[in-house]
């Protein structure tokens, strides 16, 4: 969206796979409201990167002020932050679903708060292309699209298929496979269809000037889904048809 609003490239939005912020902000034992957060040191992976982005984003929907309440630090990816809580460098950081078991098995961290749970639409996670492709390469974006909305229902209705494949990548502990995919669950959608209101705010959260006054509409392009929700396409992988 960066890229968008700078108008390096003429790009379209046409699904959103998460609609939240699918995150949990996880604090060192001790901090146990948002207030407690003052003062201290909160990690993200760098500057105007997207876990900034967000983590900014939450301070703000806590009445906290990111630049004068506390410090926040880069350190780096999820197991550079999480090994920063742990040997107490750092008082808190937004860790991914598959990440949060890990850390909280060390005894050092407490989850503050589950963002997922906020009363917030935030565009986290989707797919973008250059608009030309949509007329260009149209029939190639809709298979694409299908493959989305299949992953999808095969993540929501088949859960042994994505443990095993977590297992694969490397997250070999059961318990907190199971986690992830439970917390990711909540927030993965059946139909991706971009909202105007979720990627509004993440247009508003963009340290980019650019970003000012842009607005969500100019960006979202969601006829493919649409074509494909039409089709009957959804409908026949859940049993519907």
């Amino acid at each position: 969206m960066n890229v968008g609003v700078s108008g390096v490239f003429d790009i379209k939005i046409i699904a959103v796979t998460i609609n939240r912020i699918e995150h949990s902000f996880v604090v060192r034992n001790g901090i146990n409201t948002t207030d407690d957060l003052r003062g201290k040191k909160i990690a993200v992976s760098r500057f105007a990167s997207a876990s900034d982005i967000t983590t900014r984003l939450v301070l703000r929907y806590w009445k906290l002020n990111p630049e004068k309440d506390l410090t926040i630090l880069q350190s780096g990816n999820t197991p550079t932050r999480i090994a920063g809580l742990v040997a107490g460098y750092i008082d808190g950081a937004t860790i991914n679903p598959a990440a949060v078991y890990n850390v909280l098995a060390t005894g050092c961290c407490r989850v503050l708060m589950d963002l997922a749970d906020l009363p917030m639409e935030y565009a986290r996670t989707g797919q973008i292309v250059p608009t030309q492709f949509l007329k260009t390469q149209r029939q190639t974006l809709r298979t694409y699209m299908e493959a989305i909305v299949e992953g999808i229902y095969i993540y929501r209705t088949r859960p042994q298929v994505v443990l095993e494949v977590y297992r694969e990548q490397g997250l070999k502990d059961p318990n907190a496979a199971r986690q992830a995919y439970e917390k990711i669950l909540k927030s993965l959608r059946e139909y991706p269809v971009p909202e105007p209101k979720g990627l509004q705010a993440a247009l508003d959260s963009l340290p980019n000037p650019k970003a000012k006054g842009a607005k969500a509409m100019d960006f979202i392009d969601s006829s493919i889904l649409e074509e494909i929700k039409a089709s009957g396409y959804i409908d026949k992988l859940y049993g519907r048809k």
